[in-house]
């Protein structure tokens, strides 16, 4: 009877283990480049924008951020969200990092980034920069105004990029 008892508290045991290591989650993918110069990144993405039509979302955070890396995963898998980005957007991760420990020419780049995005980091990241064709800055999104939870919410998402599409801009004749 004692075996049968034990064996059984084992049996439980492993199933519970089971079932908590199926619970956790893999870690999200690292999608900002930070070898990257931000300002040439953006210069390449906003040259593409103005030959296709569309404009540019900077995605502006890091791979330190899990909000960022959250918001990253989340348009990945939601095919609606990523047609609007697709057919509309040429989008980018921008690697900033607020940290002053940094390199001395990554500190200088960090600054003109946020110069030329018009101190986007105000909001938090990830922080969403709409830039049109011609580079210029037309939207700053806040991401808290997009999420829900512990993540983010699909409606707002797709409320934000279908507002500040191309098309969206053109006055309707």
């Amino acid at each position: 009877m004692y075996n049968i008892r034990r064996f059984a508290v084992l049996a439980i045991l492993v199933g519970l283990m089971q079932s908590i290591s199926g619970m956790a989650q893999e870690p999200l993918k690292k999608v900002y480049d930070e070898t990257l110069n931000p300002l040439q990144q953006i210069d390449a993405a906003v040259a593409q924008a103005r030959s296709e039509g569309k404009f540019v979302v900077c995605q502006v955070g890091g791979n330190w951020c899990p909000w960022c890396l959250k918001f990253a995963d989340f348009i990945e898998k939601d095919s609606t969200i990523r047609r609007v980005i697709d057919e509309n957007f040429v989008y980018i991760h921008v690697n900033y990092n607020p940290r002053r420990s940094q390199s001395a020419d990554k500190l200088a780049q960090g600054k003109a980034l946020m110069e030329r995005l018009q101190n986007c980091g105000r909001f938090g990241y990830p922080v969403f920069v709409v830039l049109d064709g011609d580079g210029r800055v037309i939207h700053i999104q806040d991401s808290g105004l997009l999420e829900e939870g512990e993540g983010y919410n699909q409606k707002k998402v797709l409320s934000f990029f279908r507002n500040w599409t191309p098309a969206s801009l053109v006055p309707k004749k």
